[in-house]
This record gives C-alpha cells, structure tokens and sequence, in this order.
C-alpha cells in the first residue's frame, strides 16, 4: 500500500521573506531538536511537514486491531461529542491517514479514515500544535486538548500524554479529564525502510486498559 506526498511551496500570504520560508524545519524537527536525527529514516520521511506550507502526505495500511473495553463503551457517547476516539471494534480494519500542513499557521492536521466492515468510512479528525520545547498540544474538536511530550526513543516518536487541556481565548485550562479516560501513549515505530507500525494505549489507574489500537502502514514514494 503506497504512501503519496505532495511538497508545495509556502502562501505568499504567510509574510514571511523567501530564504526564511526555504529554509524553514519540518514541525517535529523544531519539536525535538538534535534528537530529530534519532528517528528512523521512515519515520522522518512522512513527518517531514513544514509549518506555514502546503506539504502533504498520505499513507496506507491496516489496524490488527482496534479496541475498548465494556467500561470504556459507556464513555464513547461522551467521547463522540468532542471528535474523540474511535467508537468501533474491528480486526484488520484498513486505514489510511492523510497528514497536511496549513499555508497560514504551524500546525500539523491529522485526517485518519478506518473502513470497518459494513460500516461507512469512520473519520478521526484532530491538529497538533508546538507549544514550547518538547511539548505539544493535540486539538480536536471545541478546543479540547491532549498536551503530549515528544520523545525519540530507538528509532521510534513516542508521544506520551502529559494532561488535558481547554483552550479558551487563547488561554490553555487544565481539565481533570485523565480522571475519566486515564493516559495515553502513541509511538509510530519503523519496522523497516518502507514500513512503520502505530501503537496507541489509553489506561486508567483503576480501571485497567479502556482503549488500543495498533497497525502496520507502507510508505513509498
């Protein structure tokens, strides 16, 4: 399953001088700094997007498995409100996820489609900001946030959640949301040079695991 990646030029309308808009780092460059180069080849190749531009990619592949937990379904109408989480249970449930950049700000916009069986294609929509050093903040919907520290751990970028957060007029609120749905940890991991796997978990200190889901995605030029 092939990965595609389109780099465009940044909008005149960002206003920034040409050689600054050229030599402009990709995002996660910026947010790990030296530790950028500790990342897998294929896991550089498809963070490669620059803020204030139009890069794009899309890739491809299968989820093994996407779960929750009987107490965690009791959770997923809440949850839905806010864009949040995947309300499904599947096995081999194709994927694909199509990262892009916004000529206009910094960010980085995820789009990751699951086609479950006999179901329409299930959208989970979110954007990453860079909030200072390794630290950054992944929006959905109504400005609700997840703050992530940023790691290159073996080769893999590992994202662990470091508390919930409510944008409200440009302040970032706290939200004891943890207490609800536990912690979140995220790696995308190179298995070899054309092909990454992805690992999300979410447990709660009592509770135990509420939701997984893992895969295995190809990127090829």
């Amino acid at each position: 399953m092939a990965g595609s990646n389109r780099t465009t030029a940044e909008s005149p309308s960002s206003g920034l001088p040409a050689p600054e808009r050229a030599a402009r780092l990709p995002v996660f460059q910026q947010v790990l700094g030296e530790d950028w180069h500790r990342l897998g080849e294929v896991i550089r190749r498809h963070y490669f997007l620059r803020g204030f531009s139009n890069d794009y990619i899309c890739v491809k592949g299968t989820m093994q498995e996407v779960w929750h937990s009987a107490i965690a379904k009791c959770l997923i109408p809440f949850a839905r409100i806010f864009g949040a989480l995947v309300p499904y249970r599947g096995t081999d449930v194709p994927i694909e996820v199509h990262y892009n950049a916004k000529p206009d700000d910094g960010t980085v916009h995820w789009d990751r489609v699951f086609h479950f069986a006999g179901r329409p294609p299930f959208h989970f929509l979110s954007h990453m900001e860079h909030v200072g050093g390794n630290d950054v903040i992944e929006f959905i919907r109504f400005g609700v946030g997840m703050r992530l520290k940023v790691t290159a751990e073996d080769g893999a970028l590992v994202f662990r959640d470091a508390g919930y957060v409510w944008r409200m007029f440009g302040a970032d609120v706290p939200l004891p949301l943890g207490l609800l749905l536990g912690r979140a940890y995220i790696e995308e991991r190179p298995v070899d040079a054309g092909h990454f796997s992805m690992r999300m978990t979410l447990n709660h200190p009592l509770f135990g695991e509420l939701f997984r889901y893992r895969g295995r995605f190809s990127l090829n030029d």
